[in-house]
């Protein structure tokens, strides 16, 4: 079937859009302009935009200051977008020039033509309901894109830490399992002291509960928008009862109460906020690897390894060798944190590189920091469920490592003496005859002294003495 197109026009000249698309001239524009990947906007963002347009419609509506019919038909219009529908028609590429601009104009070009349908008018009559007139009414790129943005970061946040609180959970049940059972302490992979098991995964427990802390902290500053704004943070175009009134029902439609920024220069013009989520992200990764690289050291093996915990077997870890398990999950979190590491870098260039009074670059600030937030969503998800949930302890394993280690003489030195407690130390390593017998065969000290001195569950506690 061939084709349709309508003619539409904008300040550079005329193009053909396809007569079916409720997208318009600046939307194909962006499209045809920014084709440098072949990802979209996210939904969820473009979602966001048309909670903010209809917040808008709303209070201009309720004002005066925008005909009933016009605002009653892009609300219905947005909520057509909120509830899911029109996907396909947010043609505009992640990555764009123009500070979010061809973003703000997809959502205004799409949500014009569902209005304009809805009072029986015919796709691209902007008579009816105009783009920038109706739509954009008393706003600005300028307010919209990063209020979008921050209700973006806040809503994709929340699975989250949903997900964060549940491998807490996990960690915390897995230390409490595994309290009793002895370990040897590594420092450098070197021998240092013995521990319990539980205490490390309680290491780690408390790692996940500060990053939960530290990114609702810095989740704080997403509630601060600058709507209102318009161009540049002037609230150039924003009648009165609108600047008083948009912040507050963005809030009750977005279900979270947000503030309008105290100086809208600044919340226009720097995007610090999200270079500090970013980072919150990015702390979160290194925690997230560091804690897989541990929970791979513990399981080497499984027989010429540390061998100490043995994680679920998830998929054959070899196309050649017959019943070799890999820690696949463990290393695709690693992976996952890698990637976040490096969006983190991205968003700082981006967030330093914004010039007076708006960052042109906030469309890959939002590109990268909402995939490192799903990204570390998923990742968290697949570690608790598919990995920590069904760690099992090695208890023989780690009570062997403990006896073959010449750790526990550290505990000796308020006794004989650090120099003392090396010589032992180097004997042992070289004979194979354990601390114990070569300190009583020296008669540095009491069998009963080594026995309370060397108790290993004694030293894997603070003591007062």
């Amino acid at each position: 079937m061939k084709k349709e197109y309508r003619t539409e026009s904008d300040s550079v000249g005329d193009l053909l859009v396809e007569k079916d698309a409720l997208y318009g001239i600046q939307s194909l524009r962006a499209k045809n302009n920014f084709g440098v990947l072949d990802r979209r906007m996210s939904f969820t963002f473009v979602k966001n935009i048309a909670l903010i347009k209809k917040a808008a419609a709303i209070v201009n509506g309720e004002y005066g200051y925008l005909d009933k019919a016009k605002a009653n038909a892009i609300v219905f219009a947005c909520d057509e977008i909120l509830s899911g529908k029109h996907r396909k028609e947010f043609i505009v590429g992640a990555l764009q020039g123009g500070a979010g601009t061809s973003a703000n104009m997809n959502v205004n070009e799409v949500v014009a033509n569902l209005a304009i349908m809805r009072l029986n008018g015919e796709k691209g009559d902007y008579s009816v309901v105009h783009p920038n007139d109706d739509v954009n009414m008393e706003q600005s790129t300028n307010d919209v894109i990063p209020t979008a943005g921050k209700l973006t970061v806040l809503t994709i946040s929340r699975e989250l830490l949903a997900e964060l609180s549940s491998l807490k959970a996990a960690l915390d049940k897995k230390a409490e399992e595994f309290d009793g059972i002895l370990k040897m302490g590594r420092t450098q992979l070197q021998d240092a002291v013995p521990m319990r098991l539980g205490q490390a995964f309680g290491a780690f427990a408390a790692a996940v509960g500060r990053d939960i802390n530290r990114i609702e902290r810095d989740l704080a500053e997403m509630r601060v928008i600058n709507m209102g704004g318009t161009a540049i943070g002037t609230a150039i175009n924003a009648k009165k009862q609108y600047f008083d009134h948009i912040t507050e029902k963005i809030s009750e439609l977005f279900g979270e109460k947000l503030e309008r920024a105290g100086n809208l220069f600044d919340g226009t013009q720097n995007v610090d906020c999200f270079a500090s989520v970013s980072g919150a992200m990015k702390a979160l990764a290194v925690n997230l690897s560091k804690m897989c690289n541990d929970l791979r050291l513990m399981s080497s093996g499984p027989r010429a390894g540390l061998g100490e915990i043995t994680l679920p077997a998830m998929q054959n870890g070899s196309s050649i060798m017959p019943g070799k398990i890999n820690p696949v999950i463990p290393e695709v979190v690693n992976q996952t944190a890698f990637m976040v590491i490096g969006h983190d870098v991205t968003i700082s260039l981006a967030a330093e590189a914004g010039q007076l009074e708006l960052n042109a670059f906030e469309p890959v600030i939002f590109f990268q920091l909402f995939e490192s937030i799903r990204a570390l969503t998923g990742a968290v998800k697949t570690l608790t469920v598919n990995c920590i949930e069904g760690i099992e302890a090695n208890e023989e394993r780690c009570a062997e490592w403990v006896d073959r280690s010449v750790g526990s003489v550290t505990a000796l030195n308020p006794y004989i003496g650090y120099k003392k407690a090396a010589e032992i130390a180097k004997e042992s390593l070289k004979t194979g005859e354990p601390v114990k017998s070569i300190v009583l065969r020296r008669g540095l000290m009491t069998e009963q002294q080594l026995s309370e001195v060397l108790d290993p569950v004694a030293l894997t506690e603070p003591s007062v003495k």
